[in-house]
């Protein structure tokens, strides 16, 4: 019996499902818009927004937590500059699900997760500017 169990287990052993819960925290935070299954959705929503939370506090103790869960420091600084103060007036709900239709191979049900408040040129900056780099590299060879 289950009896106060909480959370999906996701066909999945628990470490698996941390690693995978710490990543998909970090895609969603840099982007701000992901997605994935519904049931995954969902279970993030409960990770990113106690993590979005520990940006709030602010404090020493709360960016150490953060960085330990999370493994990326820009992600980590986004948090608690960014959206910090973006959400300093919200109490909670930072997060949104919605549903997307079926995926094509196996009928699963797809979510897109999002930030409440998003910002719509967060997603795929970080491929915008490597591209931008690319080119302007190619075109100082070319003039060489």
């Amino acid at each position: 019996m289950r009896h106060r169990m909480s959370g999906r287990k996701l066909k999945s052993t628990s470490s698996h499902r941390k690693a995978m819960f710490a990543n998909m925290t970090v895609s969603l935070l840099k982007h701000e818009q992901i997605t994935t299954t519904l049931p995954k959705a969902k279970e993030l929503r409960r990770v990113a927004d106690r993590i979005i939370t520990l940006g709030k506090r602010g404090d020493l103790h709360a960016r150490r937590q953060a960085a330990s869960f999370l493994r990326d420091d820009t992600v980590v600084r986004k948090l608690f500059a960014t959206l910090a103060d973006r959400y300093r007036s919200r109490p909670g709900g930072y997060t949104r699900v919605m549903r997307a239709g079926f995926r094509r191979g196996d009928n699963a049900p797809i979510a897109v997760i999002e930030l409440v408040d998003r910002d719509p040129d967060a997603k795929g900056a970080e491929d915008r500017a490597r591209v931008a780099a690319e080119e302007a590299a190619a075109a100082e060879a070319a003039e060489l």
